[in-house]
């Protein structure tokens, strides 16, 4: 794809949820399943059959930037192969990890940026170190017109605690509500009583000033922060 992208390297790097897999991959999960691929290519976060600019296979970034050089855009039968190559399989490993009796739910972790770029909700703003949704309200309850919550506002609230207790900063449902994956497969498994929730942590918590770059020592100490506030957490799922 390199070829036909019109965006720089750097550019390129800002798809990228800086620092989540190394802060999350180690956690002691039933399974942790992580992208193998730019959103770029493939946005797993998107429900398959969206198709717009900001869908499964994004045109523009958060940016506003526009992915593909003028000619370059992909066509049906390339949109199919990526979905075939890429989206479903990781879709098939999570959903067949979920209807496992043994997993409880599922966390969707990423982070974002510190201020929101100019195609997010919050353009402009200062975030909050740590972002969970339940695709409800900012007390985690249902919101008109959103649909049922993927987690009961009582669990969303005792995760907000604990990251409160651990010192860092939390919104719930602001600036995301959730995507398509804690929401669709919240759906899928209500009638199993599994949860799912999103948590986004904030970059600028381990980030080095210059853009995509990880401090080691921040990342360390946050990552100690977090794996504080996760026993806790599975102390009440």
């Amino acid at each position: 794809m390199r070829t036909v992208l019109a965006l720089s390297d750097l550019e390129i790097r800002d798809s990228t949820d800086l620092g989540t897999r190394e802060i999350f991959a180690s956690l002691e999960a039933e399974y942790v399943l992580c992208a193998r691929w730019s959103r770029l290519v493939v946005d797993l976060n998107r429900d398959p059959r969206r198709l717009d600019s900001k869908g499964v296979i994004p045109l523009v970034d958060y940016f506003g930037r526009p992915v593909y050089l003028g000619d370059s855009l992909p066509d049906q039968r390339e949109a199919e192969e990526r979905l075939r190559n890429y989206y479903r399989p990781y879709h098939n490993i999570l959903k067949e990890a979920l209807a496992r009796p043994r997993v409880r739910g599922l966390i969707d972790c990423h982070s974002l940026t510190g201020t929101g770029p100019p195609m997010a909700p919050d353009a402009g703003r200062k975030r909050r170190d740590v972002v969970l949704s339940n695709n409800g309200d900012q007390d985690g309850n249902t919101a008109p017109g959103m649909g049922p919550v993927t987690c009961a506002p009582e669990l969303l609230d005792r995760v907000k605690n604990s990251f409160l207790r651990a010192g860092f900063s939390v919104s719930i449902n602001a600036p995301y509500t959730g995507g398509f994956i804690v929401t669709h497969y919240a759906h899928e498994f209500a009638h199993k009583g599994k949860f799912a929730f999103q948590i986004e942590i904030n970059q600028e918590l381990f980030s080095e000033l210059e853009a995509g770059k990880i401090s080691s020592e921040r990342l360390t100490r946050v990552k100690s922060r977090i794996r504080r506030c996760f026993d806790e957490i599975a102390e009440v799922v």
